[in-house]
């Protein structure tokens, strides 16, 4: 592990722990800047600033870099508090209006961090049952919000998302909580089915919300990290959030549960990675979140996923290489679910089927048989991309990066 990343995880212990880093050793200027990128990567830029805003070297920088890091963390934050307070005013009115939406993530998440704006999110997820989104349609749109994507189909989209004009507030609105045509994870939502039948509530800054049990909950954020790391990955902050979860709700969590239904997904050296990550470089404490033996007894090496993570950046998006790499890491799942090898290279990834190349090429929705039309523009578009070798968005290195992810997944056994 390089030493940046070394005092990334330590500044981002420190964050989780309301308190400054305690670094000895001299650090450059550039040194601080490659950190900060690296927390930008990981979008926890404000997280990873209220760690380190005393050492002696951030005097040092550049006035026009300190003052323009500083100002963009007191943004950050305060867009994020802005954020939440209309949040928090929308879910209010859709209960008045006699809806019962379960919020995941987000703000349940957000509130178990020392300073909860800190911890940035991009939206909030809300869960309704599929019958009940035409009321929450039209109470979302009651209440100033419009559809961020007009070409969004309201009918068949497991999830919409809507906006605020003049506002930052972003929602996703979700009916299932997979896209359940995915045939990498679809299935993950047969584990969900009934979840609005054992919500809880929850008290955060005055405001009530539904939300699932500490068990469920737990779970989710399991399958929503293991979703994107069958794609290209998911970076530090989500293993921040689920093993600060384990410690505030661990009491209530049905650990052999959640190892059971780990298991039947195959996630189950997975996740154990995740908490010993979170042992050995964070917060987690085994005592505190009621961890038990069997949880605690897998035998599973944790470096490799830490690799994994550190690269990956926020949802596995730290360039565009990683990201077309999902290409080979899906097509390899897909494939182990139908019983057949996983395979990687150029045609793995090109070959696809219509579901898989829809988002690419959308006239595929309205005509599939164009698909090996698009499959040709596939192979131009990876022979222009080989050509010109961009940075971080390279054919060549979306293959690399793609065959080697598909071994990860075999040594945490995911796929055989």
């Amino acid at each position: 592990m390089e030493l940046r990343d070394v005092r990334f995880l330590e500044g981002l212990k420190a964050s989780l722990e309301n308190r400054r880093v305690d670094w000895k050793e001299d650090i450059s200027p550039q040194e601080i800047m490659e950190l900060i990128q690296m927390s930008d990567i990981h979008n926890v830029v404000p997280m990873i600033y209220e760690a380190i805003y005393e050492l002696p070297v951030m005097g040092k920088l550049h006035s026009g870099l300190a003052i323009q890091l500083r100002r963009g963390v007191i943004q950050s934050i305060a867009m994020q508090a802005m954020k939440t307070e209309e949040f928090q005013q929308l879910y209010t009115q859709l209960c008045e209006d006699g809806l019962k939406p379960c919020v995941v993530k987000g703000i349940i998440c957000r509130n178990l961090y020392p300073n909860p704006d800190a911890r940035m999110s991009w939206d909030e997820d809300i869960l309704i049952p599929w019958d009940s989104f035409p009321q929450a349609h039209a109470a979302m749109l009651s209440h100033d919000m419009v559809l961020s994507d007009p070409k969004v189909n309201l009918e068949q989209d497991y999830e919409i998302p809507y906006g605020k004009m003049g506002s930052p507030i972003y929602i996703e609105l979700h009916k299932s909580l997979f896209p359940p045509k995915s045939e990498a994870y679809g299935n993950l939502n047969d584990f969900f089915k009934d979840i609005h039948d054992r919500l809880v509530t929850e008290e955060i800054q005055g405001t009530t919300f539904y939300t699932m049990n500490p068990t469920d909950h737990l779970f989710y954020l399991i399958c929503h990290s293991f979703k994107h790391f069958l794609h290209s990955g998911f970076g530090l902050r989500q293993v921040c959030d689920i093993n600060l979860y384990a410690n505030a709700y661990g009491s209530q969590i049905k650990w052999d549960e959640v190892l059971e239904k780990c298991q039947e997904i195959r996630a189950d050296l997975f996740a154990a990675s995740m908490f010993r990550i979170g042992e050995k470089y964070l917060t987690f404490n085994p005592e505190k979140a009621c961890y038990p033996e069997e949880w605690s007894s897998i035998e599973v090496d944790e470096n490799a996923m830490l690799e994994d993570l550190l690269e990956s950046g926020v949802y596995g998006q730290s360039d565009m290489s990683r990201k077309h790499s999902s290409n080979i890491t899906l097509n390899a799942v897909i494939a182990d679910k139908r019983g057949k090898k996983a395979k990687a290279g150029i045609a793995s990834s090109i070959f696809l089927p219509v579901r898989s190349l829809e988002g690419r090429f959308p006239y595929l929705k309205k005509y599939p048989f164009l698909l090996p039309f698009a499959w040709v523009q596939r192979i131009w578009i990876y022979r222009k991309e080989t050509a010109k070798n961009q940075s971080g968005n390279n054919a060549a290195e979306s293959i690399k990066i793609g065959n080697q992810r598909v071994e990860l997944m075999k040594i945490y056994g995911i796929i055989k």
